[in-house]
């Protein structure tokens, strides 16, 4: 795999956030509804992750019994005569 999962940022990371409050900072009521939609964006590509990454894997497994399947066949170029064929 070519990302590893240690850093990677999980809906349950935005959601369980906290901001000090200030006097004159950010409105948490905007605060939390703006990271309750980045989670359910976070959400929605985490299970097209986890779907693609199960595909890809069925992918490969079904290319590697092809290839052993047919690892024995050779490829013939068209333009060269066949030996079995009479000249």
């Amino acid at each position: 795999m070519i990302y590893g999962t240690r850093n990677r940022l999980l809906p349950h990371h935005v959601r369980a956030a906290v901001f000090d409050r200030r006097w004159r900072g950010l409105d948490p009521t905007q605060v939390r509804d703006h990271l309750e939609h980045v989670a359910d964006e976070l959400e929605r590509l985490h299970r097209e992750l986890i779907t693609a990454t199960t595909e890809a894997e069925r992918i490969r497994q079904a290319l590697r019994q092809w290839q052993s399947r047919h690892g024995h066949c050779r490829h013939r170029d068209p333009g060269t005569p066949d030996s079995r064929q009479p000249r």
